[in-house]
């Protein structure tokens, strides 16, 4: 265990701070000689910030490859001597820990598998007290931020002064679009509670795809993310674990070029006054819909007191269906999918049973 923290080396601070930061590589470093062909041509094209490959891959099922271990390594190190890029592998144990900066990796990132366990992420937490090395750790496989902002907080604990966010999108059960739902108001909840903190997109293992990779790369630049990890292979076809989703390195830079990089804010004056004009008619929509919504529940509450002096029940299922059709019908016309429809009405629907239900039991 480290005992004394060394500073960080000044090129890879200049990298961290990089926006937007973009890491690329393989899922699996095979071969030293794919690994280096595939550093040598991602420094090529001049887009990429950081070398990944996975060393250490752990599996959803036994027999699956589950990474080339200790031995991949010095490849990694290889790599970043013929080509300048930084590196950065995965680490889920205080071993990998151990071993990945015995190499000198120059930044880490803790996987989903192991954000969801709070003894694997305090394990790795602990072999990093007084590491100076950057850190950034993925979202749990499942839509649980407290597990992901948890992660985060024994990082901080640890004395790591670089943490970042990795959104690689949750398991789903059923879904069919993406590998990984993107859930981005889950993501954007964490950019509230850590705003300063850097946030980067996984396109790969959100689509389990080449084909959607460019789209969900473009939302989550449009969404003001920091930056962007996609996986890259010199031969995708052939790659030893997740084939689909991976790109060839002259791929990954038509991608990149054919994105539409944005700002978070300008400086342009009629910018700044058109924009503050405009958010100030929301504040005041916003206000009308909250004193609106109001409202709406003390006629519930009404509806509730007639519901208890008749003895009937508060859910009503056809009035509930007979609402969610007139606003389908009406939120179409207006633009509104049904999707959002349906959360929103289930929303105040929960909000005026619950309402309801105290009157029922006073």
């Amino acid at each position: 265990m480290q005992t004394q923290t060394k500073p960080m080396d000044e090129a890879i601070r200049k990298i961290w701070a990089k926006r937007p930061l973009i890491i690329s590589g393989p899922c699996s470093a095979e071969t030293e000689e794919q690994v280096v062909e595939t550093a040598t041509r991602l420094a090529k094209t001049g887009k990429v910030d950081v070398l990944r490959a996975g060393i250490w891959k752990p599996r959803t099922k036994p027999g699956m490859f589950e990474g080339i271990g200790v031995k991949g390594l010095p490849w990694l190190v290889n790599a970043r001597k013929i080509t300048g890029l930084p590196i950065a592998v995965e680490v889920a144990t205080a071993r990998h820990v151990e071993m990945a900066l015995q190499f000198d990796v120059d930044i880490l990132w803790i996987g989903a598998r192991t954000t969801v366990n709070p003894f694997s992420v305090q394990e790795v937490c602990d072999a990093l007290r007084g590491v100076n090395v950057p850190v950034l750790i993925k979202n749990p496989i499942n839509p649980d931020l407290e597990l992901w902002s948890g992660g985060i907080e024994r990082l901080q604990k640890a004395g790591v002064k670089e943490i970042g966010m990795i959104h690689r999108g949750f398991s789903n059960y059923g879904n069919t679009e993406f590998r990984n739902a993107p859930m981005w108001h889950l993501p954007i909840e964490m950019k509230r509670r850590f705003p300063d903190m850097l946030i980067v997109c996984d396109p790969s293992h959100i689509c389990g795809n080449r084909s959607g990779l460019q789209d969900i790369a473009q939302k989550s630049i449009d969404l003001d993310f920091g930056g962007l990890m996609i996986e890259s292979h010199i031969d995708p076809d052939n790659a030893w674990s997740d084939a689909k989703q991976q790109v060839t390195p002259e791929k990954l830079a038509e991608m990149l070029d054919s994105l539409i990089w944005r700002t978070e804010t300008s400086d342009e004056k009629e910018f700044v006054t058109a924009l503050s004009k405009l958010r100030e008619q929301i504040n005041h929509v916003d206000d009308e819909l909250l004193t609106l919504i109001g409202q709406r529940m003390k006629i519930a509450d009404k509806i509730g007191e007639y519901k208890r002096e008749n003895n009937i029940t508060i859910l009503q299922t056809n009035r509930w269906n007979e609402i969610l059709e007139k606003a389908f019908v009406k939120g179409s016309k207006l633009g509104l999918s049904k999707d959002f429809i349906t959360k929103y009405f289930d929303a105040v629907h929960m909000e005026s049973i619950s309402h309801q239900n105290k009157i029922m039991n006073d």
